[in-house]
């Protein structure tokens, strides 16, 4: 009956080995990224995501200086409740929940240049330095625009 139990207890233990694993194996998106603009590849701004109960919030802490381009101190073409506020401390990313492993989606994105407030999807890579952003109109998913952001070291 002892053997019986111990067996038992070997291939249960067993079977949940897989399930650690691929839980400690599992990235988190909270930290802080570096936000590549899709159209020249520069960094555009430093935002850390941090985790508030079942989902993340992302907040920009630094816009870096471009060629050609002064930032923008204002939300000033954003909706409520982001019209006028500061740019610095905005959070951009919201809502923003796991929904399988490295896969993160029913979150919100502001682009704080223009206003627009899009549906938002992340997959960050295995390695967990690396994330891909896709920002679109909610219901059409296919139409978007996408931004890779680095984990900053």
């Amino acid at each position: 009956m002892k053997s019986i139990i111990i067996l038992i207890g070997i291939l249960l233990a067993s079977l949940s080995m897989p399930t650690l694993a691929n839980a400690l194996n599992s990235k988190d998106i909270a930290g802080v990224w570096n936000q590549i603009d899709d159209k020249t590849g520069t960094p555009k701004a430093i935002i850390e995501i941090r985790k508030e109960g079942d989902s993340y919030t992302g907040t920009i802490k630094k816009v870096n200086a471009r060629p050609g381009y002064k930032p923008k101190e204002i939300c000033v073409n954003c909706p409520a409740p982001y019209t006028n506020k500061p740019i610095l401390g905005l959070d951009v990313l919201t809502g923003i929940k796991k929904i399988k492993q490295n896969t993160f989606a029913h979150g919100k994105i502001i682009d704080p240049l223009s206003g627009n407030i899009y549906s938002a999807q992340i997959k960050l890579s295995s390695n967990g330095k690396r994330l891909s952003l896709k920002a679109f109109v909610k219901g059409l998913s296919t139409l978007g625009r996408s931004q890779v952001w680095l984990r900053a070291e």
